[in-house]
């Protein structure tokens, strides 16, 4: 047993640990789950307004188990759920992280009062359209790696109208400079001054340098879909939304 003893302690921690992750504290749980700030999830547990398992609690630092503790403010159960998905329509001028000196996409989404929020890849900070922000790490790297080939279609205003000479070396792929090549693309001529082009890469101002490589230049861009997923043109510059069950299904079938 000796001999084991350590080995023993150490699964019994962690289970432990495991078991003891899965509580929050309850002021936090009305924060992600009714979109209280702090000091309103605060104010409305001390005032008795909510209940766990039909008791009345008046602690916001009361830990609870999200997922078979029934919570209650003003009678109403109120559910938890473990990964959020939204759709945002990029404005430019917004840098796509979590953190930055400037205005980032998850000022935008403040009123969800969550902490664990990330947009999926970036758009450079004068580029629009859709962007997928979630807390769910594993869709995000499969949505993101490249090995994965997912298909972003984007919107693109041009200097001036593409040959066939250009479209045809956009499509097959070419040097975009740094020692770089673009992938195949697929390149759908709308006028002279605007085009639909879908990569299956990410790579660092790849329309622009694509296009550079021709000898064009980008005026505007805008991701139109990614994954399947189209961005709801209902949704002006800065709205966003909760993605469809349909829309996360579609995404999920990458992971």
């Amino acid at each position: 047993m000796k001999k084991y003893g350590f080995l023993y302690l150490f699964f019994i921690f962690y289970d432990v640990k495991i078991v003891y992750t899965q509580f929050m504290r309850l002021d936090r749980f009305l924060c992600e789950t009714a979109a209280f700030s702090r000091s309103e999830a605060k104010a409305y547990i001390k005032g008795g307004r909510v209940t766990v398992d039909g008791i009345i609690v008046r602690s916001g630092d009361v830990k609870v188990d999200p997922d078979k503790s029934i919570i209650s403010f003003d009678g109403i159960d109120l559910k938890y759920e473990q990964f959020v998905y939204f759709m945002l329509n990029k404005p430019a001028g917004f840098v796509s992280a979590t953190k930055d000196a400037g205005k980032t996409v998850i000022d935008l989404l403040k009123s969800e009062n969550r902490d664990d929020l990330f947009p999926v890849g970036r758009l450079d900070k004068d580029t629009t359209g859709l962007l997928i922000i979630t807390n769910d790490g594993d869709l995000g790297h499969h949505l993101t790696s490249p090995k994965h080939g997912i298909l972003k279609k984007y919107l693109v205003k041009i200097a001036h109208s593409l040959s066939e000479a250009d479209t045809s070396a956009l499509s097959e792929g070419l040097d975009i400079g740094n020692g770089e090549r673009s992938d195949k693309a697929t390149v759908e001529v709308i006028s002279d001054d605007y085009v639909y082009i879908t990569v299956s890469e990410g790579k660092f101002h790849e329309i622009k340098r694509m296009l550079k490589a021709v000898g064009n230049e980008v005026l505007e861009l805008k991701r139109v879909s990614m994954g399947g997923v189209a961005l709801d043109e209902s949704l002006k510059e800065g709205e966003y939304r909760r993605l469809l069950p349909s829309e996360i299904e579609r995404l999920n079938e990458h992971v």
